[in-house]
């Protein structure tokens, strides 16, 4: 990842690298939309190649949030919205490896499209359903940090805090570098590497 390859995130004046990879754990729902909200239309106005993968909320309500917000939503590949649970379970499983090609393939089709860099948002709420697979999410996300090195898109994953788990806030916490607290991006102290936490994570299993 290019240190010098910083990008805006909409919701904090502080620059970061493109290829950040950041939780929102929430619980307060207005604030979540703000964030989220200036994060996405940063990417836009950036000229970013941005998706967002709803869950919760259908694509024609996170047009309306968007709308209310004030802020544009591009007809186009500049923006998209999909539905999550196609987007990481395909197949109808949750395959770790099948979701990293994705991303990798993301990135290198932003870049085919000479956009300036790619950023993704996904509400994983559907990981509760008990789809085949799911229960290696974590899996996935702490492989995604090694993808990011060489594919820097933009994430933010965003977990519910009254939906989740405890333990599974902990491990959400273990495998993102950085994380958003009060409307700010701070390093995450509860970071693990990612062959650590995946040598803990498989010895639970």
């Amino acid at each position: 990842m290019l240190k010098s390859n910083l990008t805006q995130m909409g919701f904090t004046q502080e620059l970061f690298p493109a290829g950040t990879h950041m939780c929102l754990i929430y619980s307060n729902e207005k604030e979540r939309k703000h964030i989220i909200g200036k994060y996405l239309e940063s990417g836009v106005n950036a000229k970013e190649k941005v998706s967002y993968f709803a869950d919760t909320m259908k694509p024609e309500e996170v047009i309306l949030w968007l709308d209310e917000m004030g802020i544009n939503t591009p007809d186009g590949n500049v923006f998209s919205i999909l539905d999550a649970e196609r987007t990481y379970c395909p197949s109808g499983e949750f395959i770790p490896e099948t979701m990293l090609n994705t991303l990798q393939e993301y990135y290198v089709s932003a870049k085919k499209e000479e956009y300036t860099n790619a950023r993704v948002s996904g509400e994983m709420s559907w990981a509760l359903r008990g789809i085949p697979g799911s229960d290696r999410l974590m899996e996935y996300e702490a492989q995604v940090n090694d993808i990011l090195v060489t594919c820097p898109v933009t994430a933010i994953c965003q977990y519910d805090v009254n939906r989740f788990s405890g333990a599974t806030i902990l491990d959400v916490l273990k495998v993102h570098p950085m994380m958003i607290v009060h409307g700010q991006i701070v390093q995450n102290p509860f970071f693990m590497k990612p062959e650590d936490f995946l040598k803990d994570f498989k010895g639970r299993r």
